[in-house]
């Protein structure tokens, strides 16, 4: 996986708080997008999914886009349980590339 900043990628229409980092690359495009809330609830393309939902989700999302990659807009205050719990989904339905979202600092 690979940090990318928020500035290049579309939003994914669930309000959260990227954390920073100074080590980001662009990403211009990314065909999925999830977002994980400090509540910890998991949006996909602007859809609540159950945690145990993710996984078939994303299956029948890469039949439409085999190749798409995946973007994690996680809130700070999201557990990395959650995070991690969605890139391993994500791994099983067969994405290729993961990216976390992150602020570019300074």
């Amino acid at each position: 996986f690979f940090i990318v900043t928020s500035s290049f990628v579309r939003e994914s229409g669930v309000e959260v708080n990227r954390p920073s980092a100074a080590n980001v690359a662009a990403q211009k495009d990314a065909g999925i997008f999830v977002a994980i809330t400090s509540a910890n609830d998991i949006y996909i393309d602007k859809r609540q999914i159950d945690a145990e939902r993710v996984q078939a989700t994303l299956e029948h999302l890469l039949l439409e886009q085999p190749e798409a990659s995946l973007v994690i807009q996680a809130d700070e205050h999201a557990y990395n349980g959650t995070v991690v719990k969605v890139m391993d989904a994500a791994k099983g339905a067969g994405v290729k590339n993961i990216a976390l979202a992150a602020e570019k600092r300074g």
